[in-house]
């Protein structure tokens, strides 16, 4: 017999409403009740529907955290709310919680959204395989179990867009193609069955949209309801890049070649330096920036660029591990 026992806490909720058909502008409505352990954010939504609201719309389907369906967001926090636990998100935020949709600028009906910007750069990268088959062909086409493991679990992504409305990058650049685009189509850079490799790499280069404008955040990964990690799969991109020879000479490309110089020069990061690397004679728009960050100590002349005590094996690890040369 269980011995695990139920508590109860009186919580707070701050929901966000809207009904783009009526409301010029959106509001919040509190909802104070009793929320037992046991419950999940799913739970809570339920609820309100049902006891204070029929109204109050959201999306939900399997409750088992497999269609991505009920992603919203709790306290500015993208989640599943068929997967979070009540008791986890008392205990990050306390009994005040908000309950917001993936994005307010594309809210429809409280917390549904319009996932029309989502599902069109989902489909600009070409999320599934490509290959030159025989018809009728004599045998299956193999992989092998190191092969399959390529894939990273890129392939256990669910869709539901929680990386991709909390991405920074996606809110201010709306060619920006998305942590949950970019792991989908590592899916199939990996794959060793599809023949678009280079293509596909081609476009994911590409400025404005592509992988250069990824700000490395991790919010991709923190928010992740299946763990896997956008922000790996768009790292394995970047070497897909350079080690298919697709890469070409940009601000984006110099900045990741410098890092690795001036790691290998002094073990440590020349900010000044990498900067110059990276923009060349661009750099004199960010003299005013720079003379700040002399004055605050962040960056230092290059004579003054301190020596890592540990360089020669900092420079063992970076020969190792470098395969390509741009």
């Amino acid at each position: 017999m269980s011995t695990h026992s139920i508590t109860t806490q009186k919580v707070n909720f701050r929901v966000f409403r809207f009904n783009a058909g009526d409301d010029y502008l959106p509001y919040y409505e509190n909802y104070t009740m009793e929320v037992t352990s046991e419950e999940v954010v799913l739970d809570i939504l339920n609820r309100i529907k049902w006891d204070f609201d029929g109204s109050f719309s959201y999306r939900r389907s399997c409750r088992h955290g497999i269609c991505g369906a009920c992603a919203i967001k709790v306290n500015g926090r993208s989640t599943l709310a068929c997967k979070e636990s009540m008791t986890t998100m008392i205990d990050w935020f306390g009994t005040d919680l908000t309950l917001e949709p993936l994005s307010i600028k594309r809210a429809v009906k409280d917390l549904i959204i319009d996932k029309g910007d989502f599902w069109k750069k989902h489909d600009a990268i070409h999320p599934y395989l490509i290959s030159h088959i025989d018809e009728h062909p004599e045998m299956e086409c193999a992989v092998t179990p190191e092969q399959a493991d390529e894939l990273n679990d890129a392939d256990l992504c669910i869709q539901c867009g929680a990386c991709h409305y909390a991405c920074p990058v996606v809110e201010v650049n709306e060619d920006f193609f998305g942590p949950a685009a970019f792991a989908k189509a590592y899916r199939f850079e990996a794959d060793v069955r599809d023949d678009a490799h280079i293509t596909r790499l081609e476009e994911l280069h590409e400025e404005k949209q592509g992988l250069w404008d990824c700000v490395k955040c991790f919010e991709c990964a923190e928010v992740c309801p299946k763990e896997v990690n956008p922000i790996d799969k768009i790292t394995k991109l970047h070497q897909m890049l350079f080690k298919e020879g697709v890469a070409t000479s940009n601000v984006a490309t110099r900045h990741a070649v410098g890092f690795k110089h001036s790691i290998a020069k002094h073990g440590v990061l020349d900010e000044g330096g990498l900067v110059l690397y990276s923009e060349g004679p661009a750099i004199i728009k960010h003299i005013p920036v720079a003379l700040k960050m002399f004055r605050k100590g962040k960056i230092v002349m290059p004579w003054a660029i301190p020596k890592s005590d540990n360089l020669d094996e900092i420079q063992q690890l970076i020969k190792s591990s470098s395969t390509v040369k741009f």
